[in-house]
């Protein structure tokens, strides 16, 4: 089939000019934006197309000025650098043998889309080379975009995955949005997700004004004053297709390239790499450019060529070629290299791993395999060298890092997306991130640290930092390393995280479901866990001194009782005294050792003879306390950011293999929820002066999760009819009605219903029951009689686990499961636990996560009103305005209720308070 390139080049040239540095050859003429656009359109050669158009708009008002004053109003007159460059990039543009096509009074889309439409009318192939989103209205079978900066292309399904909406349905979608760059008028606070929604609702912009009445809120309100202006926007967004036109389609096709002419351009401007490869090749070939998108490593991966193992490719495994960066003409390059890249990888290097109290030391670029630099910015040793200003560098790179249309990756890029944060650098555009390609490839292979991932997946050794800074008190600052040094081991970082992504990418794109794991739910949450920790949460310091200060009182009461239970004083915090009081003086039974064969003072031997005697229940209680005021009401207050005022704990994605998201520094899931006083810590948790605290949960997920996989018709009754699920269960069990169910039986039901979900056994059962190993099997045998789905669940679960040596999540994340075939009986029967549990922890974990983006890009359309504060297993904690707090509530709990479609109702509840604890 024939094929019609038409490229936008005044997408090109506004892109390429506020993606570049402000270059400009040795006379002083501007050359950033046409440099851009000459690597763009040297790309665009290798297609070898029949047919093909260079469109740019015409000097001159267009008939949408005619139609709406203020279109286009509020857009700055064209940059005097910028205007510069339109008369020689056009002349290159010739001179390369591209037909021109500048029609007066329309704009460059409506002569695109004219070609378009006539070219796929005559059975064309069409390609639109754009970075466009109103082109997306032509996209059809047989048309698609290309984005040449991003190297990706947009047809019918990638339109509907970028707006959640058909290409027919984007010119009803960019009237609901508007357009403030073009000012078109659309509907106030009605963002993308708004927009996408009332058109899966109502189909069209017509059919959802004509029942406008019917959408409530305040953004109904909205909707229903816009009403007389959305015909208006929707003609103003609508491409011409029917722009009358001097040439055909067939008449569009590469003209002689003028050799001599582009030898004097590309002099003039000082383009080498295009001189040199001008001077290289025949006036017939096409150019050869290795920085462009589409060729080298890049082009092998789309077509499926990059190897999978680094064995295959040693070009993962070659030795790096890094550059020291300390000078503006050095910095420009890169820039240059940056804006045509199609994957950048970044690292930033830092005085601390705490990411909201670090300062930028440097910071490393690559942009293909084995090639990266170091910039660095504040290294201040005695006779370090010149270096670039943090503040001019940072500047720079700022509209690159902030444009969602450039691909970045990095390796746990959290971490530098709240260290940008720190300099007003909201980055967009995160594409990858190696560490989560591993995490989703296989979590329990490896850790998922660079280090690790460098040595199994490209069987490299990396650079250690304590290499570079030295370890122990010997250890000096990152600013202290020497640039030389530094650039070795900060440019490697940068480099072997791209490396990384062209080893696991390939392996991910096998699996459709992982990589949908990996592109829908892990790189969409990085951002949403940036805002959570950069937020914060704030903490009632006064309140934890007076906790610590009770939690102390009480320990000296425990320790005064057990000094009486024992007879005499000891240290209850010496496990060598503790274990001659209870086992040496007391003759208490030992039923715990220490792997030295010692009796043992752990939890687990103390809670074996707690029945014995009253002290080894004062020792847990005592520890219980010690742990709560040395890891939160004492430690919790010596956390507070001294810059906010509040307590910024760590989440992390890729260290719990289920999929679930874990805390550090401070450890906000692990506060006790069954004692008084680890509750009472919540309270600590506070709200603003004018905000509330907004904590919503979802309520017996898991268990949900059970009955939807194992489609077990008692359970999915037992939801369905919305009553106490224990009782329910209990009920079956025992043969009772749900009225004449006792608490002890709801309790065993209970215990059944989620130990079942952990693989527990009768010994298990009637441990946690205290009863005996007999009635705990018969309880569970009546059970399973009962809920017979649920055991043919849990043995097909297990059966799949020894085939595949995996089971799988609702959503296709896979949990690997190593001693499925060990010879070690309690591995063996340990991963055959794990494996019944995963597919609810896992599925669990998965939802809260879709949960969290939804939530987070809705709350992201409002006035700063509310923020996600904490994740905390299946809660989600908020603070809100006080006045808003109801309409906030009802939205949280509709998003998280529909972050999946069970065959249960998947339930939230949600409180308001003062306090954590309070709303709870």
């Amino acid at each position: 089939m024939a094929k019609l390139i038409l490229i936008d080049g005044s997408s090109y040239l506004y892109r390429a000019f506020h993606a570049l540095p402000p270059l400009s050859n040795a006379q002083g003429e501007p050359t950033g934006a046409l440099f851009g656009v000459v690597n763009m359109l040297r790309a665009a050669l290798k297609a070898k197309p029949d047919y093909v158009a260079f469109v740019s708009d015409a000097p001159g008002p267009t008939f949408r000025n005619q139609l709406y004053d203020q279109y286009k109003a509020n857009r700055p007159p064209m940059p005097d650098d910028l205007r510069a460059q339109v008369e020689p990039m056009l002349a290159i543009v010739g001179a390369l043998g591209f037909p021109i096509l500048r029609v007066g009074g329309v704009e460059a889309d409506d002569v695109i889309g004219t070609l378009a439409l006539q070219a796929h009318a005559q059975g064309i192939e069409v390609e639109v080379s754009t970075g466009d989103k109103d082109l997306a209205q032509l996209v059809r079978p047989g048309v698609h975009l290309v984005n040449t900066m991003t190297n990706t292309t947009m047809d019918n399904a990638g339109v509907m995955e970028k707006f959640g909406v058909e290409p027919s349905q984007i010119v009803d979608y960019l009237s609901l949005t508007g357009d403030t760059v073009d000012n078109v008028p659309g509907v106030p606070k009605c963002g993308p997700k708004t927009a996408a929604k009332w058109l899966a609702e109502y189909g069209t912009l017509d059919n959802l004004m004509a029942n406008a009445d019917k959408v409530g809120g305040k953004i109904g309100e909205s909707l229903r004053a816009a009403l007389p202006q959305l015909p208006l926007s929707r003609e103003l967004v609508t491409i011409k297709t029917d722009v009358p036109l001097d040439q055909s389609v067939t008449e569009l096709t590469f003209r002689e390239r003028h050799v001599d002419q582009l030898r004097e351009l590309y002099t003039r401007y000082e383009f080498k790499a295009a001189l040199k490869d001008l001077d290289a090749e025949s006036a017939a070939a096409p150019v050869r450019d290795t920085h462009s998108p589409g060729t080298s490593t890049e082009a092998s991966r789309a077509q499926g060529a990059l190897p999978q193992k680094s064995s295959d490719a040693p070009e993962l495994s070659m030795a790096g070629q890094y550059e020291l960066v300390t000078t503006q003409a050095q910095f420009d390059a890169w820039m240059a290299k940056i804006a045509t890249a199609p994957l950048v990888s970044f690292d930033t290097e830092t005085t601390s791993i705490d990411s909201m109290q670090a300062d930028i030391v440097g910071l490393s670029l690559s942009v293909e395999p084995g090639h990266a630099c170091y910039v660095p910015l504040a290294h201040d040793y005695p006779g370090a060298p010149a270096q670039l200003s943090r503040e001019h560098v940072l500047a720079t790179l700022k509209p690159f890092f902030e444009d969602a249309s450039r691909p970045k990756m990095g390796q746990h890029a959290k971490y530098d997306i709240n260290i940008l944060s720190n300099y007003g650098i909201r980055l967009a555009g995160l594409q990858h991130d190696s560490m989560l390609e591993s995490y989703v490839w296989n979590a329990t292979a490896t850790r998922h640290d660079m280090d690790s991932l460098a040595k199994k997946y490209l069987d490299v050794d990396t650079i250690k930092y304590e290499q570079v800074a030295g370890k122990g008190a010997k250890q000096i600052p990152f600013s202290q390393v020497d640039v030389d040094t530094a650039c070795r081991y900060a440019a490697e970082d940068a480099d072997i995280t791209l490396r990384l992504h062209h080893a696991l990418w390939p392996k991910l794109e096998t699996v459709p479901s992982l990589r949908s794991v990996y592109e829908n739910i892990e790189i969409p949450l990085i951002p949403v866990l940036a805002s959570m920790e950069q937020r914060g949460v704030l903490i009632d310091v006064n309140e934890l001194r007076m906790q610590s200060q009770q939690l102390g009182k009480r320990m000296l009461e425990l320790q005064q009782e057990a000094w009486k239970g024992a007879g005499h004083e000891f240290n209850l915090d010496s496990p060598k005294q503790l274990q001659a009081v209870l086992f040496d003086e007391l003759g208490l039974p030992i039923k715990v050792k220490t792997p030295t064969g010692q009796p043992s003072t752990n939890e687990e031997a103390l809670e074996a003879i707690a029945d014995d005697h009253a002290l080894p229940r004062l020792i847990l209680d005592y520890r219980g306390l010690a742990k709560l005021r040395s890891t939160y009401t004492d430690k919790l207050a010596e956390m507070v950011n001294p810059r906010t005022g509040r307590v910024h704990t760590s989440y992390h994605q890729g260290s719990v293999a289920t999929g679930r998201v874990s805390s550090s520094d401070p450890n906000l899931q692990n506060i006790p929820i069954r004692t008084d006083e680890g509750r009472r810590i919540r309270q600590a948790f506070v709200a603003p002066e004018g905000w509330v605290v907004l904590a919503a949960d979802y309520s017996q997920i898991e268990l949900r999760i059970m009955a939807h996989l194992s489609g077990d018709e008692g359970l999915l009754k037992a939801f369905h009819e919305g009553g106490d699920v224990h009782r329910a269960t209990a009920a079956e069990v025992f043969g009772l009605k749900p009225e004449e169910v006792s608490a002890n039986q709801r309790r065993a039901a209970k215990a059944i219903n989620f130990g079942l979900m952990y693989g527990m056994s009768a010994f298990g059962l009637a441990r946690q029951l205290g009863v005996d190993r007999g009635e705990a099997s018969d309880y569970m045998a009546r059970y399973f009689s009962r809920y017979p789905g649920v055991h043919a669940f849990m043995e097909a679960t297990r059966q799949q686990a020894h085939r595949d040596g995996y089971v799988e999540t609702l959503f296709g994340r896979r949990l690997y499961l190593e001693n499925l075939t060990s010879r070690n009986q309690a591995l063996r029967a340990g991963a055959e636990r794990a494996a019944v549990n995963a597919p609810m922890q896992g599925t669990a974990a998965d939802i809260i996560k879709r949960a969290m983006i939804t939530v987070h890009d809705w709350l992201g359309t409002r006035n700063d009103d509310a923020h996600m504060l904490m994740q905390v297993h299946d809660e989600l904690v908020f603070e809100v305005r006080k006045e808003v707090v109801d309409e906030v509530r009802a939205g949280v709990i509709e998003r998280m209720s529909g972050a999946a479609k069970l065959s249960v109702p998947l339930l939230v509840e949600a409180g308001v308070g003062k306090n954590w604890d309070e709303a709870h």
